[in-house]
């Protein structure tokens, strides 16, 4: 009986309470005072599509002491990059593409660099979903996403 419990689940897919979300936050692109972006906000939106599991904001070396401890206040794991942040980032969430106990990758970014990040996670079976805003929101970047939301709305 377990074996056809576990096989049904399966064939229907998860829930979303039951899928991990694994999140990449491009600081310097997305945690401007002219965007007024709300990363407690960011959070409550994509906890809608599963539980989050990875939480990060990549930040520069120049990043100032209040805005690390903002976004440390707010739940997020902090990582400060010497040198370009995308790279940085598409390092890692590519990493989670390949982690089993992932089931979604959530950008947060207006940036199309990461468009590749979001074909190879849906090459592996992801769902992927990406968190932006204008001005500037890349058109390839939210057509390479399964789900886009509006950080503003």
């Amino acid at each position: 009986m377990k074996n056809f419990t576990e096989n049904l689940k399966k064939m229907l897919g998860k829930s979303a309470k039951d899928k991990n979300i694994a999140c990449f936050v491009d600081g310097p692109n997305m945690i401007r005072k002219e965007l007024g972006i709300d990363l407690e906000k960011v959070k409550r939106k994509l906890e809608k599509y599963g539980r989050l599991k990875v939480a990060r904001v990549f930040l520069d070396q120049y990043a100032s002491d209040k805005l690390i401890e903002a976004v440390t206040n707010q739940g997020y794991d902090l990582v400060i990059v010497p040198s370009d942040v995308d790279v940085a980032l598409a390092v890692e969430a590519t990493q989670y593409v390949f982690n089993p106990n992932i089931d979604i990758i959530a950008i947060v970014s207006r940036d199309s660099d990461f468009k590749p990040v979001l074909t190879k996670a849906k090459e592996q079976g992801k769902e992927t979903i990406v968190v932006g805003t204008n001005p500037d929101f890349s058109t390839a970047l939210k057509n390479s996403a399964d789900i886009v939301i509006d950080a503003k709305e």
